[in-house]
């Protein structure tokens, strides 16, 4: 007996004690190979037992020649696996190796492309529905959706340049010295031409599928939805958001909203007391990103992050593109679905250069002391796993903690604060943060709203007038040096 992983990757090996009689069967998973990320097909051994037969009296060369010639008949475009012998328990087995390949879809010649382009789901073959042969067919044409005009939407120059100066905000505020924000040039009409969010043809300027994800955002799929469970599993839900709009805005408030609830603790370093979330922050900001950038905008469905008490997960519909599988990713080695938005968001440093995200995220997780992040094919999309670690060097903010003087301390801000929009847990949150003091822009990214004017006016007014947050300088309101601290008894 044999397993399956002795030839590689479980989900990517068929067994066969011989060709079937009927040749589709066999024919489909060379198919579905070719339009995924490869696999391999063993002759002389059977699936569901294990056990190897070989090929018995039968001629290796020949039976290779016939198995060329089949599926050369049969397929379209042509397909070329490499077929070797190898000697097993003692018997000849064939291994029909079949590559990604480049020209897709692939399909039965006589039966045509909408109904025999397979596709490998969780370990099976399977037609790909009008969604999948569809990105079977850009990448058949070396196209990129994202770069694809956008049908119905005109080119608007002030939204445009809005977009540009939008861009470069981002980068800048990304930048951590002076130095860095010397190296960001300007974004022009031309530099999104280049990236293919916008397109020329002769002096007119069209919009992409990628201008609308970036601004409007027409794609009523193209959100993220965000949820808090109680526990480890989706039964209960304690929190949820949805957001829409802009793509880049997506990735920032999915990111705050996972910083909202999870945990943070503090360390003595000498004299100083620095504060840190009980996971990589950057790497949770990568998982997101990537998720976001990687996916499926042709898919119905959302990316979506999902956090519990032991993990988070991050799904992304679209499997994985080019070819690629889960093995090579890990390498670093990354194939770009939506190259425009790629090229937006590393302008923007919202990604870092291609291929390195998940290596990052190994190596950030590993400096944490967590548990290898799981990444997974799941259906046709992809989950990415960060995992928690529970710490007593850590405390937890939960809307049980304590009993007593907690419950009436909830109680009193419940009634105080519903109308400010922070409930009793982001409430609590907010206060932990604010045991040291912190500036406006801190306080403002750390409960996840964009408009200064906004979050000045609902949350950081109300809680000082309300004796809650004390000004560092409250002799001058208005200072730059200015700072904000919970208000202590003394």
């Amino acid at each position: 007996m044999v397993e399956k992983e002795f030839f590689g990757e479980d989900k990517n090996i068929e067994f066969k004690r011989e060709i079937p009689n009927s040749h589709e069967k066999f024919l489909k998973d060379i198919i579905a190979f070719s339009n995924t990320s490869g696999g391999k097909v063993i002759i002389g051994i059977e699936d569901k037992t294990n056990i190897v037969y070989g090929i018995g009296d039968q001629n290796p060369f020949k039976l290779s020649d016939n198995i060329s010639n089949m599926i050369s008949d049969a397929c379209t475009p042509q397909i070329d696996p490499d077929i070797t012998m190898m000697t097993l328990e003692g018997k000849t087995v064939l291994e029909v190796d079949v590559v990604p390949g480049k020209f897709r879809p692939y399909y039965f010649a006589s039966k045509g492309k909408e109904t025999t382009s397979y596709i490998r789901i969780n370990g099976t073959s399977r037609p790909a529905d009008a969604r999948r042969l569809k990105e079977l067919e850009l990448e058949g044409q070396n196209m990129s959706y994202d770069k694809m005009l956008c049908i119905g939407k005109e080119y608007d120059e002030g939204k445009a340049l809005f977009l540009c100066k939008e861009m470069k905000r981002i980068a800048l505020e990304a930048c951590k010295s002076e130095d860095e924000k010397a190296e960001v040039k300007d974004m022009t009409l031309e530099k999104l031409e280049d990236f293919g969010v916008i397109s020329k043809t002769g002096k007119k300027f069209s919009v992409t599928n990628a201008f609308d994800l970036l601004t409007e955002n027409k794609n009523r799929n193209a959100k993220v939805q965000c949820a808090l469970f109680k526990g480890t599993t989706r039964d209960i839900f304690i929190d949820q958001k949805e957001f829409t709009g802009p793509i880049y805005e997506q990735v920032d408030d999915a990111y705050h909203f996972i910083l909202r609830h999870i945990n943070m603790g503090a360390e003595i370093n000498g004299v100083y007391r620095s504060e840190e979330y009980e996971l990589p922050t950057k790497a949770i900001r990568e998982m997101v990103a990537n998720a976001v950038v990687h996916r499926s905008y042709l898919d119905e469905a959302c990316v979506q992050v999902c956090i519990f008490d032991d993990r988070i997960e991050v799904l992304s519909p679209g499997m994985l593109y080019g070819g690629l599988d889960i093995a090579t990713v890990k390498l670093g080695k990354s194939r770009c679905r939506n190259e425009a938005i790629a090229e937006a968001f590393h302008y923007m440093h919202i990604i870092e250069s291609w291929g390195t995200g998940i290596p990052r995220l190994y190596n950030r997780c590993a400096e944490y002391g967590l548990q290898e992040p799981l990444f997974e094919e799941f259906g046709d999309g992809i989950k990415v796993t960060m995992f928690r670690k529970v710490s007593r060097d850590v405390k937890k903010v939960d809307m049980d903690e304590g009993q007593g003087n907690r419950e009436s301390e909830n109680e009193e801000i419940m009634h105080s604060f519903v109308s400010i929009g922070l409930d009793v847990k982001e409430y609590v949150q907010l206060m932990e943060f604010l045991s040291l003091p912190r500036t406006r822009k801190e306080i403002q990214e750390f409960c996840g709203y964009k408009s200064r004017d906004y979050f000045r006016k609902n949350i950081l007014t109300p809680l000082i007038e309300a004796g809650k947050v004390d000004m560092t300088i409250p002799e001058k309101p208005q200072s730059s040096k200015q700072k904000y601290v919970k208000h202590t008894n003394r």
